[in-house]
């Protein structure tokens, strides 16, 4: 009897041809039937944003002729990408999808603004258990191999163990060489974020434009924290929900007078 390999989704914010998603397709094609579907192009930051009032483009690639792998490029962000291999791509309910391998660190609160991890959000949104996962390396020219055997382990987990309903990981991976990484850390969500400054400047035609930059700030000392793990030379990874209600909250609201 023919044994069902796991049909995995690979998607990113990148862009289909970034080297982050080309390694994390290397490594799915060695457990999985794989399908991609990425943006076209570069769509670092979009957070869960969707394509509302223009169209939308999906075709179907061949990046790689010596590939197996099925591959569409989109015109939309992330989010659309998952959306669009849900309803439109697949004929069945894939049992992974995997978002990445990010070109930098999604880290603590960055988690909030990542493509690649609404992505991964979007999917389990959909009752798609999912994993991003990040190289703390903005280069185009990052070295993912450090990477690999990580990434394969991660994913083996998931598959064999599943996750919680509403539940995906958030996985970041220092920028060291194999023997470097001291192996992988469950951790919580660094309490850190960004000091942002718009730097005002003036094009050649006299008009002013502004360039956003920032500095990190990680207030948090813990030693359970996504930031210290990647400090100290580990693989974080972060069980991430997107129920974002402030449960223990509610009790102190409904002792405000709000009816009377």
């Amino acid at each position: 009897m023919k044994i069902e390999k796991p049909l995995i989704l690979v998607t990113n914010d990148d862009g289909i041809t970034a080297p982050g998603i080309r390694a994390l397709i290397s490594v799915m094609n060695q457990i999985g039937d794989v399908v991609v579907v990425a943006p076209d192009s570069p769509q670092s930051g979009m957070g869960h944003a969707v394509t509302i009032n223009n169209t939308l483009f999906c075709d179907h690639v061949v990046v790689n002729q010596n590939e197996p792998q099925k591959e569409y490029s989109c015109s939309g962000t992330p989010v659309d990408c998952v959306k669009m291999a849900s309803r439109q791509i697949l004929d069945r309910k894939p049992d992974l999808c995997v978002s990445g391998i990010n070109h930098g660190s999604n880290s603590a609160i960055n988690v909030i603004y990542s493509g690649t991890m609404s992505a991964a959000v979007e999917a389990g949104i959909e009752g798609i258990p999912a994993i991003g996962f990040s190289l703390l390396d903005y280069s185009m020219k990052a070295n993912f191999e450090p990477a690999k055997k990580y990434v394969k382990t991660i994913v083996e987990n998931v598959l064999a163990n599943g996750l919680p309903k509403g539940v995906v990981l958030n996985v970041n991976i220092p920028k060291l060489a194999e023997k470097d990484i001291k192996g992988v850390k469950v951790c919580r969500q660094a309490n850190a974020h960004w000091v942002e400054e718009f730097d005002k400047r003036t094009n050649p035609n006299g008009r002013e434009y502004y360039w956003l930059s920032g500095k990190f700030i990680n207030e948090d000392q813990g030693k359970d924290t996504d930031e210290w793990a990647l400090q100290n030379g580990y693989i974080s990874v972060v069980p991430t929900q997107f129920d974002l209600t402030a449960h223990q909250f509610i009790e102190q609201i409904n002792n405000w007078p709000l009816n009377d």
